[in-house]
């Protein structure tokens, strides 16, 4: 079909591909499967790669502890589960305990815990459940010492997790409206409201605590101060980076919520309180991020508690009477601690260059954990001393595989404009710059989402298959804050995909690869800039692996959570932002009888974030320009969504299809 938008006419010939329930449309799955399958069985190192990637996954690997109540709580997998299992113990030598187990909820591990809280005196658990990789979350409450469920339902929540109120009576969340029968993959999510759920009570009897009629796109989160006085809720707008920061007392629910930050003029993240003194990381007037205190009593009064600093700070935690800081620096995790009035206590050594999560607890902790992960180096969980600042390593996990054989360097390279561009490069320390090494080079570029070192099993495999393991940290990331992001949003999107096709020639030119041993990859926005350059520079690339993306950029805002994205890409209903989007859109991009890399897409039949019609049009849409000899196939995941919650035997199999189709293609 043609259709004229803004008086460009512009066609969409598949788009019968968007009715999922079409029987021509689950005819075209099944086909499309077949042949993917049929292609992939056909490689001789497909059963071998499957192989050594289950023996890489199963190793013991656990989640970050914390601790409610006298309970600590942490998740843990030995290896080969296929959902991780939270346990509690009351000491952390004791012998943990199941709290839940995932892996008894569905025989295929596709049921999924997608969220948990524990009330403050560590006795109820409540917890969000997906089905088949879906968004959509239904939220149960357990009793932690038994381990059984109340009756407590609550449904149709997306994008929310659950905050308890300090009597341990109830909980805070977020939800929508229950969608159509039969569409909860394809309605547009809109009118998000904020609910108090009573344990015990039905979800009809629930509290509306927060909703706007007037702002459709609005979402609510919510947040509870350590002291149990105040409701903070967060107030966003799809994916802007700019949010709202309104708060109720709960000593008198009935008052109306203060509109603290109103503006939407920066990026406002709740740290902690104290009574009414709020601290609050924020990138107002600061685009590397800085700590403000603002007391509620008196809220046109700032106060800079960490001012801007030539690292983007990231995260920052309120514990132990310190501010624990995360900062990135040139894409790799740097960690201060200071005091309440900003003055620098120490800076905590790490194992080397990586990424660190963790640091929660509570204002008057003694100790609090944190993860360290690289990209040789599997997530391992720290205990930290607040008072002395000495780590410990808990659990530290063993696999078989040995990183010293490995190197992790960073280059910096030239993008089209003159930006210096940062990339880490993983591959065999013996590596010859013959110009023949197969390459993968992986990015992402939007959403203000930083690419930081992180392990992979799956990547290692690619490792020991002689490749080179590149990750370009593009713009429209968030390495190096707001202008290193804002660089690479709306009409200055096409400035992502220069610096990955930059990236790509800095590796040919520097004799790391060659056209032909090079191979590109990305997932979700990462899956449109594949689309991108694939579509703008098919003499580029060896191969092109494309999962869950974005590639029909002038529907994109008509499915689910899609409209929210116009943060970063524009919205297409406005005629400047939808000539830039259909400039550079996969879809529409595709010119007949060019000979294109090879290319395998994936995608899941309930990705209810990116629709996978995107996916299916795109595949249809490629298989039909391609004028050259290279495969193009998609592999479509049943019972799968956009990757949360995906079990650990479809991740296994997913990527030994991914390898055995580089190795039949790069000719490994």
């Amino acid at each position: 079909m043609v259709e004229v938008l803004h008086g460009v006419s512009v066609a969409d010939p598949y788009r019968w591909l968007e009715d999922l329930n079409a029987s021509e449309t689950k005819a075209w799955i099944a086909a499309q499967n077949e042949v993917t399958v049929t292609y992939l069985a056909r490689s001789p190192k497909r059963e071998a790669l499957r192989q050594r990637l289950t023996e890489l996954w199963n190793y013991e690997r656990y989640g970050i502890p914390f601790r409610r109540g006298d309970r600590y709580f942490f998740t843990r997998n030995d290896g080969l589960q296929n959902q991780a299992v939270l346990y509690w113990a009351a000491a952390l030598r004791d012998e943990p305990q199941v709290l839940l187990d995932p892996n008894t909820l569905s025989a295929d591990g596709t049921v999924a815990l997608a969220g948990y809280s524990i009330s403050e005196d560590g006795q109820l658990l409540a917890y969000g459940l997906s089905a088949s990789g879906s968004d959509w979350m239904e939220w149960r409450v357990r009793d932690v010492a038994s381990g059984v469920d109340r009756e407590d339902r609550v449904e149709w929540v997306k994008f929310s997790g659950a905050a308890w109120t300090h009597d341990n009576q109830g909980f805070f969340y977020s939800r929508y409206a229950a969608p159509s029968a039969d569409e909860a993959y394809k309605d547009v999510n809109y009118c998000q409201k904020l609910y108090y759920h009573r344990v015990g009570t039905p979800q009809a009897a629930d509290r509306l605590v927060y909703e706007r009629p007037d702002q459709k796109e609005w979402g609510f989160g919510a947040d509870v101060t350590e002291d149990g006085r105040y409701l903070i809720i967060y107030v966003t707008h799809g994916t802007f980076r700019q949010n709202g920061i309104f708060y109720k007392d709960l000593h008198d629910w009935e008052k109306p919520a203060v509109e603290l930050f109103n503006r939407f003029d920066a990026a406002y993240d709740f740290i902690g309180n104290d009574d009414t003194l709020f601290y609050f990381r924020t990138d107002l007037d600061a685009p590397m991020s800085r700590v403000i205190a603002v007391d509620i009593a008196q809220p046109d009064q700032m106060r800079a508690i960490l001012p801007e600093h030539s690292d983007s700070l990231r995260n920052v935690s309120l514990l132990g009477g310190q501010l624990i800081a995360n900062y990135l620096h040139d894409a790799h995790s740097q960690i201060k601690s200071f005091d309440k009035e900003g003055t620098l206590l120490r800076e905590i050594a790490l194992p080397g260059i990586g990424s660190v999560g963790g640091f929660g607890g509570r204002q008057d902790a003694r100790e609090t954990f944190y993860s360290f992960t690289g990209f040789t180096a599997p997530g391992t969980i720290y205990h930290y001393d607040l008072a002395t600042g000495i780590s410990t390593s808990f659990h530290p996990p063993e696999l078989n595989f040995d990183p010293e054989r490995y190197a992790t360097t960073q280059v910096f390279y030239t993008s089209k404009d003159g930006v210096r561009v940062p990339m880490f490069l993983t591959h065999k320390k013996e590596l010859v710059l013959d110009g023949n090494n197969p390459t993968y080079l992986y990015g992402y570029g939007g959403f203000n989402i930083p690419l930081t070192p992180s392990f992979s099993s799956s990547i290692l495999v690619w490792l020991e298959m002689g490749g080179i393991f590149a990750q370009a940290n593009l713009r429209g990331g968030g390495e190096y804050g707001k202008d290193w992001y804002q660089a690479g949003t709306l009409g200055r999107k096409q400035t992502v995909f220069d610096d990955f096709i930059a990236a790509a020639e800095w590796l040919i030119a520097n004799h790391y690869t060659s056209m032909p041993k090079l191979a590109i990859g990305g997932g979700s926005n990462g899956g449109l800039l594949v689309g991108a350059c694939l579509t703008q520079r098919p003499d580029l690339f060896g191969a092109c692996l494309a999962a869950v993306g974005v590639l029909d950029m002038v529907r994109f805002h008509k499915f689910t959570i899609g409209w929210a994205w116009v943060s970063d890409y524009g919205s297409p209903d406005e005629p400047e932002a939808f000539n830039a989007l259909l400039a550079y859109s996969p879809y529409h991009n595709l010119k007949p009888g060019t000979a294109y890399p090879a290319t395998l897409i994936t995608t899941g039949d309930h990705d209810d974030r990116v629709f996978p019609a995107h996916s299916f049009k795109f595949a249809a849409a490629l298989q039909h320009a391609q004028g050259g000899p290279n495969p193009i196939l998609i592999r479509i995941e049943t019972k799968a969504g956009h990757g949360a919650g995906k079990p650990i035997t479809k991740l296994i199999e997913e990527a030994a299809d991914r390898w055995a189709f580089l190795a039949e293609v790069l000719k490994i």
